[in-house]
């Protein structure tokens, strides 16, 4: 161990961690970062397909506003540490960056492991100390500060930075090892579910389309008959178990924090640049101007083949019917399989499938303003832990660096 009483010790290695070990090194404590790993920042470099979406193109009160609610809480973190004070920081150590047109910011390389080890080079710079393969086993509170026990030695430390994560993706090691100190300590935990997560579907011919994709989705969760719950639009892939992709992973949330999963639905918009009534005329003037053509071969103007003719079929029309004679009520009927398909929920793929947590340490024993604990002074919490969640799209990272650096800069 670098330092047998370190200022500060940081409890996870991963984004939020990284960015408060750094923040607080600078400001000339002397700290000590704690990783269970053999490698920190394991979920950096999976995000994004390996490319890491760092931020979103957006001001600070985009980010705050896509978190919900709950975004109230991230107004202090990103005065301290904003998107552009994210790009900054990343640009300074060679890492380029683009905006694409959705909104995502990614590394010009389209490389995850070029933000790690800029990360990684920042933070040995600042004097950190960071020990690998030393899981926290337990964490108590001393007249003093904390005493940390691992699996090699015991530490007492004045101050504590938690960003031991959630539990998605455990085979990360994120799997809730804060809750249970920070539960031990008096803090209420809302209660961890999957968040941007695959959903399940029990159609057959859902799995029959496993590896079409559509660019641009609609998609509605509704809780029967008519109430919706959540409502996002983006890009869309079948798969053998039901649906992923932006959209999917954006609706999830409501699904998984419901109580009865299995009593929701899925409303899904095939063609969301169109309304209906548009698509309808479209049906109309194109099956009466190629009525020798397939049906089908109309339909594929607008949605991918596959899609088509599975359409067609859970309608019961012939896949090599042809356009002409098409009646009124099979246009609307096949017009509303585009625009109002019903979907029903099967469930969610969990934690181990999920790119966020939803859920964690209630944001109102949290001091915003210096990321530390009402309820323990001393203890400072940043990132995943804490009940913050937003889309799909850079906002869970911009959360976690500005969390994590305001926490560093506070100790």
């Amino acid at each position: 161990m670098p330092a047998s009483s370190p200022d500060v010790v940081v409890i996870g290695a991963g984004a939020a961690g990284l960015m408060a070990a750094i923040s607080a090194a600078e400001r000339g404590k002397s700290v000590v970062l704690l990783e269970k790993n053999r490698k920190p920042g394991v979920k950096i470099l999976m995000s994004g397909g390996t490319r890491c979406n760092i931020t979103h193109a957006c001001d600070n009160r985009g980010i705050v506003e896509a978190f919900g609610p709950n975004g109230r809480f991230l107004h202090a973190p990103l005065a301290k540490f904003s998107v552009a004070d994210a790009i900054a920081f990343f640009e300074d150590l060679g890492v380029a960056t683009k905006v694409e047109d959705t909104g995502k910011i990614f590394p010009v390389s389209d490389r995850a492991l070029d933000v790690l080890d800029a990360l990684l080079r920042r933070m040995h710079a600042s004097g950190a100390a960071l020990v690998r393969e030393e899981p926290v086993t337990d964490l108590k509170r001393t007249e003093g500060g904390f005493e940390i026990t691992t699996a090699k030695q015991r530490l007492s430390v004045p101050r504590v930075i938690l960003t031991t994560g959630g539990q998605s993706y455990p085979g990360c090691g994120t799997r809730g090892d804060g809750y249970e100190f920070t539960r031990r300590f008096g803090h209420t935990i809302v209660t961890p579910r999957p968040a941007l997560v695959p959903i399940r579907v029990e159609a057959p011919w859902v799995a029959e389309l496993r590896g079409v994709t559509l660019d641009d989705v609609g998609m509605k969760v509704i809780e029967r008959p008519d109430r919706v719950l959540t409502a996002r639009r983006g890009g869309f892939l079948f798969a053998h178990f039901g649906l992923t992709g932006p959209a999917p992973l954006d609706v999830s949330k409501a699904i998984t924090k419901h109580p009865i999963p299995r009593s929701l639905e899925l409303e899904i918009d095939f063609l969301p640049g169109m309304s209906e009534t548009d698509f309808d005329e479209f049906l109309r003037t194109e099956t009466l101007a190629s009525g020798k053509k397939q049906l089908a071969g109309v339909l594929a103007q607008k949605v991918p083949r596959r899609l088509a003719d599975a359409l067609l079929a859970l309608l019961g029309q012939a896949a090599d019917r042809k356009a002409a004679g098409l009646s009124r009520p099979d246009r609307i009927a096949l017009a509303a399989a585009v625009k109002r398909q019903r979907l029903a929920v099967g469930g969610a793929l969990g934690f181990e499938k999920a790119e966020v947590t939803t859920g964690g340490v209630s944001l109102d024993e949290v001091d915003s303003k210096t990321m530390q604990s009402k309820l323990v002074p001393g203890l400072y919490l940043a990132g995943e832990i804490l009940d913050l969640d937003g889309p799909i799209g850079g906002y869970n990272f911009q959360a976690a660096w500005s969390t994590g650096w305001l926490a560093g800069a506070s100790v």
